[in-house]
């Protein structure tokens, strides 16, 4: 019998704080936020923009553990188990936003329109993302998922800059993504939120937004492989300063935004989410700090593997 993994409370405890946070920020129980439960309007960062990126994280964490057992299994059943899982994740996503599925109108039930539907979205993203990130971490060499990596955060930087608007290539109406997911999409299958048809979970964004998923699964391997001691918690510490550091040089050429999903953005929230991750395995893992009588509302270690890693094992 395989042995099985070891059990790290501490990443158990951080996909927990991720979905206690993202309720937070869902229901704040009154109409008016307060900012850090608000989005940045458009250039910029705010605690609240870190929860999509960090499950996003969370994910590639659960990945690290889940993906090992694909080592024993063929070609075809590795593929299967992925694909299966994405359009399971992509499809109750769509029909979210489809649902009720009807209207009533002067006491009669119609078929509310396909041609009106959201298709990109959270749930599609978060499918896409654990697809890519899968099939790369599975079939390609670990240098080789870092400069592809690379290769999506520097491309997806210059793809805005070339075939967006010549006067306002980070507009929101006016970049690249907006023109490819209106063109491909249509302006009624994307997000009105904004008053106008724009998605800020768009086809183009979709491809930085892998390398969170990516950073995420590395740091859950590494932190598996080095163990819960203080040069475990040192490295991602150094490598999470290094992160904000770049994304805080890169803002001055392209902002943190979080709509856009532009690489400095990647680099901030993965920055940060390693922080915490080094702060909770010392306070976890080392100093054993798990008598403390946390709030009810916490979800547990089991209902935060279940809720984080449901469509992945």
């Amino acid at each position: 019998m395989a042995e099985a993994s070891p059990r790290f409370l501490s990443l158990d405890v951080f996909r927990g704080m991720t979905i206690c946070f993202m309720i937070i920020v869902n229901t704040p129980g009154s109409n008016g936020a307060f900012w850090p439960l608000n989005h940045a309007a458009w250039n910029g960062f705010t605690p609240t923009d870190l929860v999509f990126p960090s499950f996003l994280f969370a994910v590639g964490n659960a990945m690290s553990f889940t993906m090992k057992k694909y080592q024993q299994m063929g070609n075809s059943a590795v593929l299967g188990k992925i694909f299966k899982r994405t359009i399971l994740i992509f499809l109750i996503g769509y029909l979210m936003y489809w649902f009720p599925f009807f209207n009533v109108q002067n006491g009669h039930w119609n078929l509310r329109p396909v041609g009106e539907t959201r298709i990109m979205g959270v749930l599609q993203r978060i499918a896409l993302c654990y697809c890519f990130a899968s099939l790369m971490v599975h079939y390609l060499k670990k240098n080789t998922v870092y400069i592809l990596s690379g290769v999506f955060l520097l491309g997806y930087w210059i793809i805005l800059l070339v075939w967006g608007d010549p006067a306002n290539p980070l507009g929101m109406l006016t970049n690249a993504g907006t023109y490819l997911d209106k063109w491909v999409l249509g302006d009624a299958h994307l997000y009105h939120g904004e008053g106008v048809a724009f998605d800020p979970e768009g086809i183009l964004s979709t491809i930085p937004s892998i390398v969170n998923v990516i950073i995420g699964f590395y740091a859950g391997k590494f932190i598996q492989e080095k163990g819960k001691g203080y040069e475990t918690i040192a490295r991602l510490m150094l490598t999470g300063c290094l992160f904000i550091f770049i994304a805080i040089c890169w803002d001055a050429v392209f902002p943190i935004n979080k709509k856009l999903w532009t690489s400095s953005f990647v680099f901030i929230t993965t920055g940060i989410d390693l922080v915490i991750i080094s702060f909770l395995i010392f306070i976890v893992e080392i100093k054993e700090w798990r008598n403390v009588n946390w709030p009810n509302f916490l979800p547990s270690s089991a209902k935060t593997r279940f809720l984080s890693t449901s469509f992945l094992n």
